[in-house]
């Protein structure tokens, strides 16, 4: 069984991918995959044609800042860079779906409805909380202004429409355990 686990930016999706990684799930980290792939030299040259060498700091670290800052003010080129990203993830997941044939797989990653990849799962898990809380996370993980921050958050669909398309969700707010929901979850995904 293959199950997406997706969020909004700040949600705590990285959170609960390790908590199922706990209870023996082989869990795809989908933006580590993606991070990597900027290196790969095919990759690499279509990423400068786009955003320009200032994309790369050295051979082994992208300019995150100067990326971000492109996509996050032009959306057809956020659309583009994942038209160059995302079939290589893809390529990587068929991969990594094999080697863990009869584990539940769980593959996170944020941008699964954005890139429509809620249809090569066979169950979603969404992870929320509220803005407020997830723009606090991302100014303290990322050392971001509270612009850039929204920014990033508006680039993404909104938690409402991904709730209703969603099997399962998350309350990543500090109102609930997280563990114990992640569990529920997992004990359902077993059974099923």
């Amino acid at each position: 069984m293959v199950v997406g686990l997706t969020g909004g930016i700040g949600s705590g999706k990285t959170t609960i991918a390790k908590l199922f990684e706990i209870l023996n799930c082989a869990v795809f980290y989908s933006d580590n995959v993606a991070k990597e792939l900027y290196f790969d030299e095919t990759i690499k040259k279509s990423v400068i044609k786009l955003l320009g060498k200032e994309s790369y700091l050295s051979d082994k670290q992208i300019n995150k800042e100067h990326i971000s800052s492109k996509i996050f003010s032009d959306q057809s080129l956020l659309i583009q860079l994942n038209n160059i990203i995302h079939p290589e993830v893809i390529k990587t997941f068929k991969d990594f779906k094999i080697k863990h044939a009869g584990k539940i797989v769980i593959k996170e990653t944020a941008l699964l409805f954005e890139a429509k990849l809620e249809f090569e799962v066979d169950k979603i898990i969404l992870i929320v909380a509220n803005n407020d809380l997830r723009i606090q996370r991302v100014i303290n993980r990322d050392n971001l202004s509270r612009d850039e921050t929204i920014k990033k958050l508006n680039s993404q669909l909104p938690q409402e429409e991904k709730i209703s398309k969603s099997n399962f969700v998350i309350y990543n707010d500090e109102t609930e355990f997280v563990i114990t929901q992640a569990l529920k979850i997992y004990n359902q995904l077993k059974n099923a």
